[in-house]
């Protein structure tokens, strides 16, 4: 096992990288900026060492001095936690080259999922269900034209190298598809340095599902089942279960056949997560590989028992999913996790700030991953995440009932937060239903503005 691991992050997940590494007899390094001196994971770690100013690119994500803190600490293990150089390929490669363990996939592998139409073609080959689309990047909006009218319209445009929503359009006819072929390409080169697209037929009002996955570096992978990530606005996550309604067993159970033998084929190694789509009649289609833990890990930690972080270290250090697992996956119950954002309930627009007021809910059943505190200042430079809020209840029933309650009891003051948006969506008729789909959202804003009219 390892004596000294690096956290290469910062925030609630670096928090509980530590929290990992205490329960393991291990000791935590972490690496803050200037805006993070006062910060509980600064706080809490064994070692704290300082790598720069505020902005990103002059700390976090600086790999040169991320590198030397490791190198000081005399570490030997880095865990990227998530965001930032999780998935960072050049990043793994370096930690390799300098002797340090990367915790997560090989650099090979994470650079075959990070370019999404190598990843789709990877999933193909081994039997894993994908949209119809291009075989590969589409060079120009001629070339797309031509997949498109071969697929059907509507289609999506997508950036090879993208995520968060940016890099991607959707075409519904064919008179718009140069327009927006030429808006993603400008987008993708702006935002990720890299302008490939690819193509694939759009389904209307999916569901966005995922399986969580833990692989050793024996070649045995595991699947823990999925969560439903369909509540998200422009992309991004807002609301996460396990299990999702729509998921029977035996889907579950063929999806997770699937998804272990193609990545035992492909080399996994580590947690990852696959995101795929789920249309009309309840049928799958792979979309995307996460290479790294997720925000909403904690979901599938409270219907499993299985530390993923935890496990996450263990296979670094060269254990089997046999010692980490000790015994088969079992589900039990019903998980939610808001993810409490430092933003304004209805605006969406950041609201950085001291916090003035910081009351935690608690309670049978209640998981609260922060690293907020009453005084603490939310920064202006970082992601708005301040909180996850995790409830497990018998059913889906008395976990939104539980949740509806914690987020009551859950006090923040001197910001904004999205804590009024997440009682609204438990308390939505639709939402209590399980019948909902990516477009909730978009429908809940516009009925309350209805209203308010």
């Amino acid at each position: 096992m390892f004596k000294k691991i690096l956290v290469a992050n910062r925030g609630e997940i670096a928090l509980r990288v530590i929290c990992a590494c205490k329960e393991l007899g291990i000791r935590a390094v972490a690496i803050y900026s200037e805006a993070d001196r006062n910060s509980l994971h600064v706080r809490f770690a064994d070692e704290a060492i300082c790598i720069g100013p505020p902005q990103l690119g002059l700390s976090y994500l600086n790999i040169p001095a991320v590198i030397s803190a490791a190198e000081i600490a005399n570490v030997d293990a880095i865990h990227p936690g998530y965001g930032l150089l999780s998935e960072n390929a050049n990043f793994a490669e370096v930690c390799a080259s300098c002797g340090i363990k990367f915790i997560g996939p090989p650099p090979e592998v994470i650079r075959l999922m990070g370019e999404k139409e190598k990843a789709r073609a990877a999933m193909k080959k081994h039997g894993v269900p994908i949209l119809p689309g291009s075989d590969g990047v589409v060079a120009t909006d001629a070339e797309a034209m031509e997949w498109a009218r071969q697929v059907g319209f509507p289609v999506i445009i997508k950036a090879s190298a993208g995520g968060g929503g940016r890099g991607m359009r959707i075409v519904r006819n064919e008179d718009d598809l140069p327009t927006l072929y030429q808006q993603a390409q400008s987008e993708a080169s702006k935002a990720f340095g890299n302008g490939d697209l690819y193509m694939e037929k759009y389904v209307e009002n999916p569901r966005h599902i995922e399986f969580q996955v833990l692989a050793d570096e024996h070649g045995n992978v595991v699947s823990l089942g999925e969560r439903e990530c369909s509540i998200q606005r422009r992309h991004q996550k807002l609301l996460e279960e396990s299990p999702s309604v729509q998921v029977t067993p035996e889907l579950r159970q063929q999806i997770g056949g699937v998804l272990s033998k193609t990545l035992s084929a492909v080399g996994y190694q580590n947690a990852g997560t696959v995101e795929f789509l789920m249309d009309q009649d309840r049928r799958l289609h792979f979309i995307e590989m996460n290479t790294r833990i997720q925000v909403e890990h904690p979901v599938t930690e409270m219907v499993t028992d299985v530390d993923l972080v935890k496990s996450q270290i263990m296979i670094a250090a060269g254990a089997n999913l046999a010692d980490v697992l000790q015994g088969p996956i079992v589900h039990r119950g019903h998980a939610i996790e808001c993810r409490i954002n430092a933003e304004h309930p209805e605006k969406f627009t950041p609201s950085a700030g001291k916090i003035t007021t910081f009351n935690p809910p608690g309670g049978t059943g209640v998981r609260i991953d922060t690293a907020a505190y009453t005084e603490g200042t939310i920064p202006p430079y970082y992601d708005s995440l301040i909180a996850k809020l995790i409830v497990r209840g018998k059913d889906r029933n008395e976990a939104i009932s539980r949740m509806s309650r914690a987020l009551e009891m859950f006090i923040v003051e001197g910001i904004y937060t999205t804590i009024p948006l997440h009682r609204r969506i438990l308390a939505d008729p639709e939402f209590r239903a399980g019948k909902f789909d990516t477009g909730f959202i978009e429908r809940f804003l516009a009925k309350k503005l209805e209203i308010a009219g």
